[in-house]
C-alpha cells in the first residue's frame, strides 16, 4: 500500500542512516543485519527488507518506513504487548542460554527445519525448549516453508509430542498449508497451521482465509506496507492474528508493537522480542521484552550508536540506491499493492 503523501527524493535520502548490527548467532543464514534508519518528523522508521528480495518487495518495507518516520501510527487498544522468545536453529545445549535473553517470556518461537540439519536436531531442540521452560509454557515452531506436505505431515507428528501451540508456515504454498491442514486432522494430529510467508509475500494476502489454508495469520508491519496496511488485511482475513518482526531493530520493533496495541483482540505472545538476538542495538534502551512484555511508544536511535554501527561507504551506498528505486516504484500507481 503506498503512503497518500510521498516525501521528496531529496529530503528522505537526507534523512537516512545506514546500520549493520553484529548478530549473537546466525539467523536465516545472517550474520550482521543491515538497516535504514530514517530521521522523520514524525519519529524514526526503519527499511529492512532481507538483501535477497526483489525491489517490487521491497518496496512495501519502503511504504511501512515512510509511514512510520511522516505519519502517524493509529492510537493503542492495550499498553502492554506479551512477547516471545525466539530460539534459533542452535544446539539443545544452547537453548537455555538463548532464552535466558528474553526476560519473563512464557511463549517460544522454535526455528525448525534449518537447511543441512535434521528432524532429529529439531526434535531435540524443540524438546530442550519445552524442558527448559516448562509444562506450561507456549511453544510454537516455524518452518520458514520448507517443508513438502508429506514432510511437514511427519515432522509435526514427531514434534506434536512436545505440545505446540501451533506451526507457523511449515509449507511454502497456501495450496500446500490448505492441503496439510487436512492431512493432519485425518490423522489425529492437533497442531493449528499459521500463515506467514503467505501473508507477508503474497500478492492476495487474503486467500489464505479464502482456502481456509491457516487458523491464525502471522503479520509484520513493514512486509504488508506498514501499520495501517496490517491492520486492513488482519481485519479482512477474520482470522486471529499474531503480530512478528523481522529481524528489526528498535526501531522497526516499535511499529510492530504499535500494530499488536492497535489490534481488536490479542490472543498470543507477538515475536517481537527479537532485538535480544543482536549485539548491540542503535537506541540507548533497546526494546527488549521485560516481565515478558513491551510496552507502545517511538524508539530513538542514539547519536553514538549511529556513528558505532554505522554501515561501511560501500555498503550506505548500495542502499542508498536501493531507496531511491524503491521509492521509484512506489510513485507507480497500483505498486506496491
Amino acid at each position: 500500500m503506498t503512503p497518500a503523501v510521498l516525501p521528496e527524493r531529496e529530503d528522505l535520502l537526507a534523512r537516512l542512516h545506514v546500520v549493520s548490527i553484529p548478530m549473537r548467532v546466525p539467523f536465516r543464514g545472517v550474520d550482521h543485519r543491515e538497516a535504514v534508519l530514517i530521521d522523520g518528523p514524525s519519529g524514526w522508521g526503519e527499511f529492512a527488507p532481507f538483501l535477497e528480495y526483489p525491489d517490487a518487495e521491497a518496496a512495501r518495507w519502503l511504504a511501512a518506513a515512510i509511514e512510520s518516520a511522516y505519519a502517524a501510527w493509529p492510537a493503542p487498544r492495550r499498553d502492554t504487548i506479551p512477547v516471545n522468545a525466539t530460539v534459533p536453529a542452535v544446539a539443545p545445549d544452547d537453548v537455555p542460554g538463548v532464552l535466558a535473553r528474553f526476560d519473563g517470556c512464557t511463549t517460544a518461537k522454535v526455528k525448525v527445519a534449518e537447511r543441512g540439519q535434521t528432524l532429529a536436531d529439531d526434535l531435540a531442540r524443540v524438546s530442550a525448549v519445552r524442558s527448559a521452560m516448562g509444562p506450561s509454557a507456549r511453544v510454537r515452531v516455524d518452518a520458514n516453508g520448507a517443508w513438502d506436505v508429506e514432510s511437514a505431515v511427519t515432522a509435526l507428528r514427531a514434534l506434536s509430542a512436545c505440545d505446540l501451540e501451533y506451526a507457523e508456515q511449515p509449507c511454502p504454498t497456501v495450496e500446500d498449508l490448505a492441503e496439510l491442514r487436512i492431512r493432519l486432522a485425518r490423522n489425529g494430529i492437533d497442531v493449528p497451521i499459521a500463515a506467514d510467508e503467505s501473508i507477508r509475500k503474497a500478492d492476495d494476502p487474503l486467500r489464505v482465509a479464502a482456502l481456509q489454508a491457516a487458523d491464525l495469520v502471522v503479520v509484520k508491519a513493514a512486509p504488508l506496507g506498514g501499520v495501517h496496511r496490517a491492520l486492513e488485511v488482519v481485519a479482512a482475513s477474520g482470522l486471529v492474528a499474531v503480530v512478528s518482526s523481522a529481524l528489526d531493530t528498535s526501531v522497526g520493533i516499535a511499529a510492530g508493537v504499535a500494530l499488536a496495541a492497535a489490534l481488536p483482540t490479542l490472543e498470543h505472545a507477538c515475536g517481537l522480542g527479537t532485538v535480544g538476538l543482536f549485539t548491540a542495538d542503535v537506541a540507548a534502551e533497546p526494546l527488549r521484552p521485560v516481565g515478558g512484555v513491551l510496552r507502545p511508544g517511538r524508539s530513538e536511535p542514539t547519536a553514538e550508536a549511529l556513528a558505532r554501527l554505522a554501515a561501511p561507504q560501500h555498503r550506505r551506498r548500495w542502499w542508498v540506491d536501493r531507496v531511491g528505486r524503491c521509492l521509484d516504484l512506489l510513485r507507480v500507481p497500483g505498486l506496491p499493492s
